[in-house]
């Protein structure tokens, strides 16, 4: 089998300044992403996996080249990639047809990693690929259970005041159907899919689970100073965190 691994990182931030190339808890930020990916494919010797950073930062592309012991290739990023309105699905597809005429190898799943969310571990990649091997789902995507439920506990503003946001005669949060929180840290893409320039939710998608305080949109600094707390908690009761952070060099 064959896997294209996926880092997209556009220079400069509108929350956090420099957030692709901030340093938490010690170490730039994308190295916790790749550190996982490595000990994936140290932990999975029989599949052959590429890895490939998408940016037009040449902060990141320097940090790559300068402090990682082992390959992971770089697409300098097209401006017309590189706009506000830019789909990342788009940026991905682009890797995906560099990648295929550059190594000669029509990959089998493309997985894709956000630059910016250090507290996954080696099992949720695993979790996965493994669900998007004996899936007939177009696109597989990782989760959190939502502390808020649009049908019970979650309001909008109108005309005549507040309601809910889907409306509902549900009394106790226990009635109304499960919902979940895309966190943004994996998905897994089938490259059909993704060469037909179908949006994800134009495909059949399925989900796998993570932890649900391992997550934070890192929007502004806050955000970015109550994830290394969270971390540092992970790191100190949770291996399977705590690998990922030493195994950084």
């Amino acid at each position: 089998m064959d896997i294209l691994f996926t880092i997209c990182g556009r220079a400069g931030s509108k929350g956090i300044r420099n957030k692709n190339t901030k340093d938490f808890l010690g170490y730039p930020l994308p190295l916790y992403t790749v550190s996982a990916i490595e000990l994936y494919k140290r932990e999975n010797p029989d599949i052959h996996c590429d890895i490939v950073l998408n940016t037009d930062s040449m902060d990141l592309i320097k940090m790559f080249k300068e402090q990682l012991n082992f390959e992971v290739e770089i697409i300098n990023r097209d401006p017309f990639l590189a706009l506000d309105n830019t789909s990342k699905v788009a940026v991905i597809l682009n890797c995906l047809e560099v990648m295929k005429v550059r190594n000669s190898i029509n990959y089998d799943m493309v997985v894709d990693l956000d630059i910016t969310s250090p507290l996954r571990t080696v099992k949720d990649i695993n979790n996965l690929i493994q669900k998007k091997l004996n899936s007939d789902a177009d696109v597989i995507f990782s989760v959190t259970e939502a502390r808020r439920n649009p049908y019970f506990n979650m309001v909008k503003k109108t005309e005549n005041g507040y309601e809910r946001v889907i409306k509902s005669s549900f009394n106790a949060r226990q009635e109304a159907p499960e919902i979940f929180d895309m966190n943004a840290s994996l998905y897994a893409y089938s490259p059909v899919f993704l060469e037909s320039g179908k949006g994800i939710f134009e495909g059949k998608c399925d989900v796998i689970k993570m932890l649900d305080t391992g997550i934070l949109d890192l929007d502004n600094e806050n955000d970015f100073e109550l994830m290394q707390v969270i971390a540092e908690y992970l790191y100190n009761k949770q291996l399977d965190f705590k690998i990922v952070r030493d195994n950084i060099y």
